[in-house]
């Protein structure tokens, strides 16, 4: 029988309900107590890492997760992670780029309703977890919310209130889970390269959605605080250059600074394509500005976050972050 650690870290479906709201409280031990059916899927250890709503997730928790999976490594068949849901994909994202290669299942679960409610998705998500953690042909991070197994870098919440809370984005699902059945749709995943631990991450990345009106001068703002924005164009990724709301221009001056921009669309499926239309041919081919094509933005931003921490030189940059890790980018041109 397998070994699986839990990693417990807070989320609804450890909350309480408070005359403040309902807040993270229930412990991993008290997580376990609710499904006395895991027995008969493996052996279950766990560790409180902290216990927090997801909202006040931060990039320290992201690495004490990381490091706490590190250290436990060899002792361990895989992981299960029980985290809010509402930056789920953030974290799914980048524990992708700080383990990277793992041979061994990362899965990161949780629920829209806390284990104690008569009614919740929480057991249901918990024992699809522990059995997708279980299988012999499984390694690397997942999410595994809804019946669905999503690859760690294409999972986005769509739904805030429903069962059925995230989505595969430009990506198929990697499996589906009826029970103790495991409905595989990617085929097995290789395990050529070795097992990678990361450490350090740079939070100065922004995040800029485009609106009719923005000023250009925004960019001057942020890229006195922050290494990177990440700019949320139109379609398959445009930025206004019309009379005095002149993107390119401020685009000129903070690359220039050393500054990294990368272009994305706010449309969620399908990606950029920024060549496609002078409103972002311009941007690409003119002023080092790297694209982010299908990638979701949550990968986006912490794949930077993690690149950044390594090197500050524009080539290796670039280098890195079209790498594919974890199924992250199809597309490159």
């Amino acid at each position: 029988m397998k070994k699986i650690l839990l990693i417990a870290t807070g989320g609804t479906i450890a909350s309480i309900k408070t005359n403040s709201g309902m807040k993270p409280n229930t412990s991993a031990e008290e997580l376990i107590s609710y499904i006395p059916e895991i027995k008969g899927i493996c052996e279950v250890d766990y560790i409180q890492l902290f216990n927090v709503d997801s909202t006040n997730i931060q990039p320290e928790h992201w690495l004490k997760i990381v490091k706490c999976i590190e250290e436990k490594y060899e002792k361990y068949d895989g992981f299960v992670i029980t985290h809010g849901t509402d930056t789920m994909a953030y974290t799914s994202s980048v524990v992708s780029y700080l383990v990277q290669n793992p041979k061994k299942p990362v899965i990161l679960t949780g629920s829209q309703k806390p284990i104690n409610a008569d009614i919740t998705d929480a057991k249901k998500n918990l024992i699809d977890s522990f059995t997708f953690a279980c299988d012999d042909d499984i390694h690397g991070v997942y999410l595994v919310l809804g019946g669905k197994a999503i690859v760690g870098t294409r999972a986005r919440k769509l739904r805030s209130k429903s069962y059925n809370a995230f989505e595969s984005i430009n990506y198929p699902v990697a499996a589906f889970i009826d029970e103790n059945r495991i409905i595989k749709y990617v085929e097995k995943e290789r395990k050529d390269n070795d097992t990678a631990f990361y450490s350090t991450i740079n939070s100065k990345v922004f995040l800029l959605k485009l609106i009719p009106g923005m000023e250009p001068d925004v960019l001057d703002y942020i890229s006195d605080k922050y290494d990177v924005i990440v700019i949320e164009g139109y379609g398959v990724g445009g930025l206004p250059f019309h009379n005095k709301r002149n993107f390119f221009d401020k685009l000129e001056m903070i690359t220039k600074k050393g500054k990294i921009a990368v272009l994305s669309t706010q449309v969620m499926l399908e990606g950029s394509d920024a060549k496609l239309y002078e409103v972002g041919h311009r941007a690409v081919a003119n002023y080092n500005v790297l694209e982010a094509y299908d990638m979701t933005t949550e990968s986006v931003v912490v794949k930077l976050m993690w690149i950044t921490s390594l090197t500050k030189e524009f080539n290796e940059i670039k280098k890195l972050f079209y790498k594919k890790i974890n199924h992250d980018i199809l597309r490159i041109d």
